[in-house]
Parts: structure tokens; sequence; C-alpha cells
């Protein structure tokens, strides 16, 4: 039984990487039929399908009431695109960090994970209890009032970078033809695999979880989270080994602030989402790596080698404090 979960696990995955990378293409090209800037498809569509892995094991562990998995894979998720997905790209080559990066995109993501700490905390002031939507019990609780706030806060954050993007046009590329029906295929069965994988990996993750005596939040954190990151991995360290370090740092970022805000959001309005110490913790180490991160970026306007390999190491040891705990 353990091995069919194992098995499960590593076909959700498959069919997560493969269901989003259908449901981009897809989409993408049933927008440029309709004649959709390709700035927009960019910030919605490609953006909704790079994060389809996590949003699917999200909103599935919500569905469930698997709320740890929900949490710890966005937080999880978070921690290793910072500290392994830009380590690794930066000890392959520098990564250089642009400045709209620096200034808006960086601080949203501290801001972001701060808040989030800040209205599940369980030793909250009292006013913020109408946050947590729990006026009686000390737990630490992410309600759906939060869920509506950090959605309406991603909304306004598509709404500004849209709104750059028109006063700094970038050349479109050429359009790829599709015919419709082979859009609306793509676009199904790319649904179908996210939906599927996505039911796989937290059911199977939750298996593997009670027979390794592991906790929902641990393998959320760990195992599930390195493996929803996989297409972002993948991508960076391809562009990274080809010299194409540009927006490294903007796409995972980015990708960090539609988890929290756009993922974390959607789920908690599906469900209420209760928080353990261990996550509170984790949430902590997000906001720390998240400034050392900031740092290295601020300092040199570039994360270097030097950067990748401590950023690599806290990863390690942010995983065994994890295991340890």
């Amino acid at each position: 039984m353990f091995l069919f979960n194992v098995l499960l696990l590593v076909i959700g995955f498959a069919a997560l990487i493969k269901g989003a990378d259908l449901f981009v293409e897809g989409s993408s090209a049933l927008a440029k039929n309709f004649k959709v800037p390709g700035l927009i498809i960019g910030l919605t569509i490609v953006a909704l399908g790079t994060s389809a892995p996590e949003l699917a094991v999200s909103t599935s562990a919500a569905l469930c009431g698997s709320n740890e998995i929900a949490l710890s894979n966005v937080v999880g998720s978070n921690i290793f695109n910072l500290l392994c997905v830009l380590g690794i790209c930066a000890v392959i080559h520098t990564v250089p960090v642009e400045s709209e990066v620096i200034k808006r995109d960086f601080p949203l993501s501290i801001a972001a994970a701060a808040f989030l700490l800040f209205a599940a905390n369980p030793k909250a002031p009292l006013s913020l209890k109408l946050l947590q939507g729990n006026m009686d019990d000390n737990a630490g609780n992410i309600s759906r009032l939060t869920g509506i706030m950090i959605l309406a806060a991603f909304l306004i954050y598509i709404i500004v970078l849209i709104y750059h993007a028109r006063k700094n046009p970038q050349k479109e590329e050429a359009a790829i033809c599709m015919p419709l029906w082979k859009c609306f295929i793509f676009i199904a069965i790319g649904l179908l695999l996210i939906i599927g994988g996505g039911q796989g990996v937290v059911y199977s993750a939750k298996q593997i979880a009670r027979t390794v005596g592991m906790s929902e939040t641990l393998i959320g954190l760990t195992i599930v989270a390195i493996g929803t990151s996989l297409p972002e991995l993948v991508t960076s360290v391809v562009a990274a080994r080809k010299g194409e370090t540009g927006l490294a740092v903007g796409n995972v970022i980015g990708s960090n602030i539609f988890n929290i805000l756009f993922i974390l959001g959607v789920s908690t309005v599906i469900h209420p989402i209760g928080v353990n110490t261990a996550s509170l913790y984790d949430l902590i180490i997000l906001i720390a790596v998240s400034i050392i991160t900031y740092i290295f970026a601020i300092s040199k306007k570039a994360i270097k080698r030097i950067d990748g390999i401590i950023m690599i190491g806290l990863y390690i040891g942010s995983v065994i404090f994890a295991i340890l705990r």
C-alpha cells in the first residue's frame, strides 16, 4: 500500500506538470485567436498555469479539510522557490535583479507573508480576532474574511502590473496559430490532469504521512511543496544554464506573491484554514529568508554564486529544522 501511494504521488505530480503545460498552451492560443494582448496573457493565463500545481493541491486540500497541507504547501513552495530555485540559478550563473522587482515586488512578497503571520497568530490582539473569524478560541485561524482581503490585494497587484506593462510595452512575439477545437481540447485535458493530479497528490500525501508518522504540515512543507515547484525549478535551471537569468528573480517573487495572495486566498474562501504552531514557525522562516534574499538583491543588484550557496544551505537547514522540531 505504501508503494502504491508513492507511485500515486509521482503520477499526480506528472499529471500536474503536464496538465499545467497543456492548459497554458491551449489558453494562450485561444486568447491570441481572440486578439488578447500578449502582456495580458502573460500576467493572467501563464501566471495561473505555472502556479496550477500549487493551486490544485491547496484547493483540493481545502475541499478535503486538510488545512495543514493547503497552508504548508504554499509556504513550503515559497521557501523552496526563494532558496533553492534562485540559489541553484545563482550557483550556475549570477542572477541580476531588476529595479522594479526591488522596489515593488520584493517588498510586497515580504509584506504579504508578514500579514499572513499577523492574521494567523493565535496570540494576536482582540481587534485581529475579526480577521481570524474566531472570537473565543485561541487557535490560529485564517478566516474567509482574510481570504477575501488577500484576493482583493491580488486583484490590485494585477491591475498595477497591467498598468505598468502598458506604460512600458514590449515587442510582441509572433502568434502561434492553433485551431479553436484544438485549444479547447488542450484546455479541457489540461484542467482534467490538473484536477486529477491535485486530488492524487493530496490523497497520497496524507496516506504516506500517516504510514511513516509524518505530520501533514511536514509532508506539505517538503515533498508536496518541492513537487509542485518542479516546473519553476526546471524552467529556471534551464534558463540559467543558457545564461538567461534576467527574469529569474522576478518570476520567483511573482510566483510567491501569486501563491500567497491568490492560491491561499482561494483556498481560504473555500474553507477557513486552521494554523498550528509549526505553520507559524514556517511563516517566520519564510519572512526571514525573504528578507535575507532581499538584502542579497539590493546590496549588489544581483544574487552572486556565494549568495546562492548560502541560500541552498539555509534551505537544507530549514528542512532539518522542520524534521527535528
